[in-house]
């Protein structure tokens, strides 16, 4: 019995101007429409401003620190006992942890408006990397949360 889906990993190819697979993923990402030089413009775009504000470091460590910075270590799932569901909190796995940086960070930038999305993305990007930003609000928010639910953590198994 053949997949229905093909693991992307596998597939995916590092992108042009970094060689990197981290960024491929991200311009994947953010693609609409299959619009995929659309997507790489504007994220190229993007790491050129960041370059600019930050200083000392080069576009591509930029980008990985701000993901790095964003990446949830701890979440909480519903796990049904008994008749009581509870929010037990629970390590999030690698590939999982990308997943919800890139969304934090994309969603933070598509629920601003007024300006180009290179410029939104680049100042998302420049928050991350400093450690503040809407998608480490939403990083702090889900670890407070594992925190708060700290008592129910004999429930993961």
């Amino acid at each position: 019995m053949s997949k229905r889906f093909t693991a992307s990993v596998k597939q995916l190819r590092p992108d042009a101007r970094h060689g990197s697979k981290l960024v491929s993923k991200f311009i994947n990402c953010l693609m609409y429409d299959g619009k995929k030089s659309v997507a790489e413009k504007v994220v190229y775009d993007a790491m050129d401003i960041v370059s600019k504000r930050v200083k000392d470091v080069s576009q591509l460590e930029a980008f990985e620190t701000a993901i790095n910075n964003v990446k949830p270590l701890i979440e909480v799932r519903s796990k049904r006992v008994g008749g009581s569901t509870y929010q037990v909190p629970m390590p999030v796995n690698p590939k999982r942890q990308q997943a919800l940086a890139f969304r934090w960070i994309l969603a933070a930038c598509r629920n601003k408006s007024g300006r180009p999305m290179a410029e939104r993305l680049a100042a998302e990007l420049t928050a991350a990397f400093n450690k503040e930003g809407t998608a480490m609000t939403t990083r702090e928010n889900v670890h407070r949360m594992a925190e708060a639910n700290k008592a129910f953590a004999h429930f993961a198994w």
